[in-house]
């Protein structure tokens, strides 16, 4: 599932779920939209969509997501 949502007048962000999102609460799940210019990646809680968000390099982010896949 991918939300569009705009930050000020500048950037628009689409927000992306993990296919391995519990399907029973689709509200309970982490969120990441890639920051165009920004070279990050953003991450947030589904549930508070207007809430704190962490920023994270684009290379930091590829590391994640490579390690995390090899477990």
């Amino acid at each position: 599932m991918n939300r569009k949502v705009s930050v000020g007048d500048y950037i628009e962000l689409t927000w992306f779920k993990s296919s391995y999102s519990d399907s029973s609460n689709p509200s309970d799940c982490v969120e990441v939209a890639i920051s165009p210019g920004a070279g990050t990646v953003l991450v947030r809680d589904s549930k508070n969509a207007q809430g704190p968000r962490l920023s994270i390099a684009s290379a930091a982010w590829a590391d994640f997501v490579g390690g995390a896949g090899r477990e």
